[in-house]
């Protein structure tokens, strides 16, 4: 899927009722979630960047609630991301936020320095509108940069249940199964909870800051 698809026509079609989708609706649950999850295990994020952060609702919420010294935000669709410049996403001067409206692929051909590695990483139904080509090719990137990801993305199981429960086609998603996620994944990821990932290139199960070293996989 192109820049050009993200246009008002996406966002008209997809997200005309924002308060119902996952990630805005109730971005303060998944920000409670990932905040005291993290505070259990005592891991530290001082950091936060946004593969996609649309209008902006999660990423002003887990700004507001971590106050990283230092944040960065991606988003393709100029629509979107002309409408999240538009929120106080900044939630205290002294965090350095930058934002991108550029594509997960092409932030990841810019060339790699300490400025672009963060301690999380959110990416919320992402995935889904990226080939298996670009995934292949971003998500090893992903892992040398953030220490952490917050990963949401629908599967084909779920994206059916879309259609029958809520009324919801999404046209552009591509349809792929759980096995297919955790297959691309799994070479640079460790899962360690629900939605949450760490990056194999910081960590290993020796290393980890995390406990419960059952619940990896």
């Amino acid at each position: 899927m192109t820049n050009s698809n993200f246009s008002k026509k996406y966002w008209d079609e997809n997200y005309s009722q924002p308060n119902t989708m996952d990630c805005i609706g109730n971005a303060h649950e998944h920000v409670a979630y990932l905040w005291y999850f993290l505070k259990l295990e005592k891991v530290d994020v001082s950091s936060i960047i946004d593969f996609g952060f649309g209008y902006g609702y999660l990423f002003q919420k887990m700004l507001k609630k971590f106050i990283p010294y230092k944040a960065c935000g991606i988003e393709p669709s100029k629509y979107a991301f002309d409408k999240a410049r538009g929120r106080k996403l900044q939630p205290v001067e002294s965090t350095e936020l930058k934002l991108y409206n550029e594509s997960l692929e092409k932030w990841c051909e810019r060339k790699n320095h300490s400025r672009l590695r963060f301690d999380l990483g959110i990416c919320t139904s992402v995935f889904q509108y990226l080939d298996e080509e670009t995934l292949k090719k971003c998500i090893p990137i992903m892992s040398q940069r953030v220490k952490y990801l917050y990963l949401t993305v629908p599967t084909d199981v779920e994206l059916e249940r879309q259609i029958e429960e809520l009324d919801f086609h999404d046209q552009y998603a591509l349809k792929r199964n759980s096995k297919f996620y955790r297959e691309i994944l799994s070479p640079h990821f460790t899962m360690i909870s629900s939605k949450i990932w760490e990056s194999k290139f910081y960590f290993n199960e020796r290393t980890t800051h995390f406990t419960d070293l059952l619940y990896r996989s």
